[in-house]
């Protein structure tokens, strides 16, 4: 079972203590709605939290397995794509989670696109207000 397969079946039981697990030290998670990434596993798991409160019905919907150029060379790393579904303020949402993983398996970097803008910026609301709410917006 990979990074990915447990992440997916964590989310799925809301099980913050399992996310972070899978999270390298140095992770990287590039939201669709802050310019500046979260990093490192502490602000990643606080994001979590909040991100597990502020979306509903969410569900995945979907998965592609493949891998992603991580350097000038060419050389890639193993990534998976989880298409999602959720509903945030009354907003649906469509999105992915584009998830790279390290040489030890770990996710590295985590990418978060949605659609539509209405519901991008639903979410951003939604989550900055939590976010803030707990001190934890990443600097800009």
């Amino acid at each position: 079972m990979t990074a990915a397969d447990r992440f997916r079946a964590a989310v799925e039981r809301r099980d913050l203590t399992e996310i972070n697990t899978l999270f390298a030290d140095d992770a990287r998670f590039y939201s669709p709605v802050t310019f500046v990434p979260f990093e490192g596993r502490a602000a990643i798991l606080g994001l979590f939290g909040v991100l597990l409160r502020v979306f509903e019905d969410f569900r995945y919907v979907g998965r592609l397995d493949g891998e992603v150029e991580t350097n000038a060379d060419g050389a890639g790393s193993p990534a998976t794509v989880l298409v999602f579904s959720a509903t945030v303020r009354g907003r649906q949402i469509h999105g992915i989670d584009l998830i790279h993983l390290d040489d030890a398996g770990l996710i590295k970097e985590f990418t978060v696109m949605v659609r539509p803008k209405s519901a991008v910026e639903a979410l951003g609301e939604a989550v900055g207000d939590a976010l803030a709410a707990e001190g934890l917006l990443p600097e800009r």
